[in-house]
């Protein structure tokens, strides 16, 4: 989840994060990360470059987003 996290890190430029301070469980959005519907749109892109992946449904968004340990999973279920 280490790779995960500094792919999250450099795709948002959050320059004064480091993987080390994004907690697996910790929410990505609002209360956690206080990422926006724009980070969204750059996770999504995440997603597609770098692992192929495309979110099938967008209502799944909040749920494969939720934290990092979300993402991953949502990663290992649907890597190609």
């Amino acid at each position: 989840m280490q790779d995960l996290k500094a792919q999250i890190i450099e795709q948002l430029n959050l320059k004064d994060i480091t993987p080390d301070q994004i907690g697996d469980d910790q929410p990505l959005f609002v209360e956690g990360l206080g990422l926006d519907s724009i980070d969204a749109l750059e996770l999504i892109v995440l997603l597609q470059q770098k692992y192929k992946i495309k979110l099938a449904n967008p209502e799944d968004g909040p749920k494969v987003f939720y934290s990092v340990r979300a993402m991953a999973e949502y990663i290992m279920a649907n890597k190609k």
